[in-house]
């Protein structure tokens, strides 16, 4: 696919990026943000977007049909910790935020979304006492995320061990408000169903009557994305799957026709594909 561009390493795959060459008039790229876009940090309110990630995409949406980013935090999170607002080239993006529950675009800066979940309310509430019996370690960090709460385990001395302890308890609470449980890169999430990544992916491109869709993730809450690219092949649209590449979570690698080196690899290939198409 010439030097600036990585090839994938799946017949799927290749088809998918040609596509995405061709006519680049007809394709979505759909990202997600936390570990794609942004890196992994230890505490998510410090969560910023890669240096290089709003050029590239401000450099490559002109060109495409659409650029969506589909993220488990809200909406106007997302935008704000992304820098997405007023970006010249960024007008007609569009942010679909807790798992596509809530949608912000560009072109009106607002936020649509439904009425919360009453569920998300009284388990956050129980939370602290959940945790306490639990026995959850010093360095669990809860996270409100207004839609949904999540428990990060990232700073605890052990934080894999952190997440097991702590997996069953969070899913009997979940269960008990009407709640699923999402697990993450050392994350777990108490949230309403009804909604995935997946879903919203699947929506998004059937709305914008794409011909090829691109999605890029990291993470276990990004495999429904990719499930949704597989069914949206089967329908006749090309397809490219890039994992933003971690040794904590590699079933998205397994699965996907591209591996590049993190938030740092996402941006290389949002930059050539703009060099591309420039």
């Amino acid at each position: 696919m010439g030097d600036s561009l990585p090839t994938p390493s799946t017949p799927a795959g290749r088809q998918g990026l040609a596509a995405l060459l061709e006519r680049p008039e007809r394709a979505v790229l759909a990202l997600d943000f936390d570990g794609t876009l942004a890196p992994i940090v230890s505490d998510p309110d410090q969560a910023r977007a890669h240096p290089g990630a709003v050029p590239a995409l401000a450099a490559l949406a002109p060109r495409l049909l659409s650029v969506a980013v589909i993220t488990g935090r809200p909406a106007g999170l997302a935008v704000r910790y992304g820098g997405f607002a007023g970006v010249p080239g960024l007008d007609r993006l569009v942010v679909l935020g807790h798992y596509g529950s809530e949608r912000w675009e560009a072109s009106s800066r607002s936020v649509r979304a439904p009425a919360p979940h009453p569920g998300v309310a009284t388990a956050q509430a129980e939370l602290p006492e959940v945790l306490e019996r639990a026995g959850a370690p010093g360095g669990t960090r809860v996270e409100d995320k207004a839609r949904s709460v999540a428990v990060h385990t990232r700073g605890a001395a052990d934080p894999q061990a952190a997440l097991e302890l702590l997996r069953g308890p969070l899913g009997e609470l979940a269960g008990r408000h009407g709640l699923i449980v999402e697990p993450g890169r050392m994350v777990l999430e108490l949230r309403p169903p009804g909604m995935d990544k997946g879903v919203a992916l699947a929506e998004y491109v059937r709305e914008t009557g794409a011909e090829t869709v691109c999605y890029a993730g990291d993470d276990l809450g990004d495999l429904a994305a990719f499930s949704a690219v597989d069914e949206l092949r089967a329908e006749g649209r090309a397809g490219l799957l890039v994992c933003s590449g971690s040794t904590e979570v590699t079933e998205l690698a397994d699965r996907s026709d591209l591996v590049v080196d993190g938030p740092d690899g996402v941006v290389a290939l949002l930059a050539g594909l703009a060099d591309r198409l420039s």
